[in-house]
């Protein structure tokens, strides 16, 4: 049994008793969403779990301060943002943890395609504003509402919806050209003038 699983496993009185319920609650409830989000900026599982104890650690400590739990569950996020960067300083997203696991019929020419569609994906990502970035991956890798990723990144819900729109727009023109150069065969972004 892993780390994870033992800490979810705690009885709730055997914590620190001015620790708070809080830490135990928000571990089950947000602990496994948390690696996610954790494995979105770090390839290593095991990396992106010791990201999220971590960063539950740093609650544990910090408790006396934050008294709800949606205010909680945003700190975390921020914290497991910041800890990931700091693990992997170019803060790169990887989605490959996303393919599904399980066999289906496709040729080997439709995979090789959808790998290359993937890594276009990826490499659009990278080129992105880091707060760009991170507003695109906690919209639409985790699904979280404008007030949650406001919350957790520290912005105001405007400044969410603008990072969000300029994020996807420049997706969108890095995405086309790279689309036009594949299918004229140019690999060198000087022939697309």
């Amino acid at each position: 049994m892993g780390a994870m699983e033992a800490a979810a496993n705690l009885p709730v009185d055997s914590v620190r008793p001015d620790a708070d319920a809080l830490v135990i609650t928000l571990f089950r409830a947000e602990g496994a969403r948390l690696v996610q989000l954790a494995r979105c900026f770090v390839d290593d599982r095991t990396a992106a779990e010791d990201l999220v104890q971590e960063a539950f650690l740093r609650l544990a400590r910090n408790h006396h301060r934050i008294n709800d739990q949606g205010r909680a569950a945003a700190y975390l996020r921020s914290i497991v943002i910041n800890l990931a960067r700091d693990h992997n300083r170019r803060g790169l997203v990887s989605l490959r943890h996303r393919l599904p696991a399980e066999p289906d019929d496709r040729s080997a020419e439709d995979h090789a395609a959808e790998d290359e569609s993937r890594r276009e994906v990826i490499s659009a990502l990278r080129g992105l504003p880091r707060r760009q970035r991170d507003c695109v991956v906690l919209r639409y890798y985790l699904e979280l509402s404008i007030g949650d990723i406001a919350g957790t990144l520290g912005l105001s819900p405007n400044s969410v919806k603008t990072h969000l729109q300029r994020g996807l727009r420049s997706l969108k023109a890095d995405l086309e050209v790279h689309a036009r150069r594949s299918s004229t065969g140019s690999s060198s972004p000087m022939m697309e003038s």
